[in-house]
């Protein structure tokens, strides 16, 4: 996905409150400092639950039952660096689950949850029995697909530590009968085909702006594909058709601004297409049969 650089803030950070004051203040006080994130207080807010090892919405009902942790600080300070705040609190909810994730995986996004609903529309009553995920970075599609269909799946991605993530996260949902990883260059390694197809492939293109928690943060190789975005739709291209089991669907997420690069490339050889649009109207993912 594609955004600007966070503007830059002027002047010294404020200074957190000290441990043992007030949470409420502690919220705001942080909150300023990242004034760079869109969501700055619920940053803080998931920071502040983080550190007390309770949850959000317990802080929201009363905060001053709570004494402000002396880890807080530190996390302000590595948010304050523009590390994701997922990889501060090692996790991030996606659809209806939690995944693990750390540095070397993509912190899941709320728009990829398009896919899902696109691939709910195509089934309808029906259920795939076998499903693909490429590029599953910490299991995110196939996890999540398998809490919805009673299938077994397959997740591939290229980087072991974003398979790692994968494994626990299985593991931890007690999917690791129903969910295996394999290391493979998308489906290069894959014989067979699939009822569901999901890939979230890199879009970047090189020299597109990112904002700092990005850039500076997350797998470059999950971010970036080639001068214009495009370099691993045209290889998904070549091999989705051999993927896709009679009666099912490949379901692919896109930048905004590439629809219809990607569905003709997709058509060029033999798919049919449809558009599928985000909950804020964005184009966002791509339908192939």
């Amino acid at each position: 996905m594609s955004a600007n650089d966070a503007p830059n803030v002027t002047g010294p950070p404020p200074t957190p409150p000290a441990s043992g004051r007030g949470v409420a203040a502690a919220l705001t006080t942080a909150a300023a400092r990242f004034a760079f994130s869109p969501t700055a207080r619920l940053d803080a807010e998931l920071l502040m639950a983080h550190a007390l090892g309770t949850s959000r919405s317990a802080i929201l009902i009363d905060p001053d039952r709570f004494t402000v942790p002396e880890t807080f600080a530190a996390f302000v300070d590595r948010r304050a660096r523009h590390e994701p705040v997922a990889y501060i609190t090692g996790t991030r909810g996606f659809w209806s689950i939690d995944l693990a994730v750390g540095p070397g995986a993509l912190v899941p996004r709320a728009d990829s949850e398009t896919l899902l609903v696109a691939a709910q529309a195509h089934f309808g009553k029906r259920e795939p029995a076998t499903i693909l995920d490429l590029g599953t970075g910490p299991g995110t599609l196939l996890l999540a697909a398998l809490t919805e269909w009673p299938a077994r799946g397959l997740g591939v991605d290229v980087s072991p530590d974003a398979l790692a993530y994968a494994q626990i996260n299985a593991a931890t949902l007690g999917m690791a009968d129903r969910a295996r990883f394999l290391r493979s260059d998308w489906a290069k390694a894959i014989n067979g085909r699939f009822d569901l197809v999901l890939a979230n492939p890199p879009y970047i293109g090189t020299h597109e702006p990112l904002p700092a928690e990005v850039r500076d943060h997350e797998p470059h190789g999950a971010l970036y594909a080639g001068e214009d975005g495009l370099a691993d739709y045209r290889l998904l291209a070549e091999q989705l058709p051999r993927l896709i089991a009679p009666g099912g669907v490949a379901v692919v997420e896109i930048g905004a601004t590439q629809a219809p690069a990607v569905a003709a490339l997709f058509e060029s050889n033999g798919l049919s297409t449809a558009l599928h649009h985000d909950l804020g109207g964005n184009p966002r993912a791509i339908t192939a049969t």
